[in-house]
């Protein structure tokens, strides 16, 4: 990672990493269970109602469940665990200003088939005692999980794996992201632009084309995390391969006249 020792500066070796400099000398502290728990009714108030900025979870959070925060704590708890409201606004994804915007290429696109399009993203995932961030990539014409991935960390690496594991199945035409820090590093465009692969990314102020993630990302906490109490990362890693094993394979959606991801994906008939 970062040489101290290197002729280049430090803050040059973290842009080019992608990490903030500032991690670099932050000491881990363990948030309280007070805060733990705030954060976990924060994402369920938010899993369920995307449009809900800090202010109005400030609210749900005093009249429903009688904690009495301040918008302010409200905000920085929401950007800890890397969540906004999904309404038009100005800035909806910072990424780093140096690195390239792609132009967003599914505009009236109509998709043909399996590994048309895949899309990304990053969720939080509250645990007993702590927390994960879980990505996944998704194809959008069957809906099928290519690959996922676990850290305790929003540094960029489990996006890079679970990037190449998806490519060591199979390769897409056009890869969806949002504007983040990790999806307009050169170390995540790259491993995609090097396979031949197409980049896109939402525009700012279009909320809602990551839809499809978004809905796993709902299906995911209402049908496993919000059900089950996981008390370490060993046991969230099963449950999830339970889950993702389940939603491939044998879980029904409507959108596809009720066959399985598994079944439109590999064509095999119903």
């Amino acid at each position: 990672m970062v040489d101290k020792s290197d002729k280049i500066s430090i803050t040059r070796q973290c842009e080019l990493l992608s990490i903030n400099r500032t991690t670099l000398y932050y000491k881990s502290v363990s948030p309280s269970p007070e805060e733990l728990n705030i954060k976990r009714l924060i994402d369920v108030i938010y899993t369920n109602r995307p449009i809900y900025g800090y202010r109005r979870i400030t609210e749900e959070l005093k009249n429903i469940y009688g904690i009495l925060i301040d918008r302010k704590t409200t905000l920085k708890y929401m950007q800890e665990i890397g969540i906004q409201a999904i309404y038009p606004k100005p800035n909806l994804s910072r990424a780093n200003q140096e690195n390239k915007i792609y132009p967003y290429l599914l505009k009236n696109l109509k998709l043909s088939s399996p590994n048309h399009v895949w899309s990304t993203d990053i969720t939080y995932i509250p645990i007993n005692k702590g927390f994960m961030y879980l990505t996944a990539i998704i194809d959008w014409f069957s809906r099928y999980i290519i690959s996922w991935e676990l850290s305790d960390t929003l540094e960029i690496d489990f996006v890079l794996a679970a990037s190449r594991n998806a490519l060591n199945k199979s390769k897409p035409i056009i890869m969806n992201s949002d504007q983040g820090s990790h999806y307009t590093s050169p170390r995540y465009t790259e491993i995609f632009l090097s396979a031949g692969v197409l980049i896109s990314m939402d525009h700012q102020g279009r909320c809602f084309d990551n839809i499809f993630v978004e809905r796993l990302w709902r299906s995911v906490k209402y049908e496993l995390i919000y059900i089950n109490e996981f008390n370490t990362p060993r046991e969230l890693r099963l449950g999830l391969n339970n889950y993702f094993e389940f939603y491939n394979n044998e879980r029904y959606h409507q959108s596809l006249n009720y066959g399985t991801p598994s079944q439109v994906h590999f064509g095999i008939k119903q």
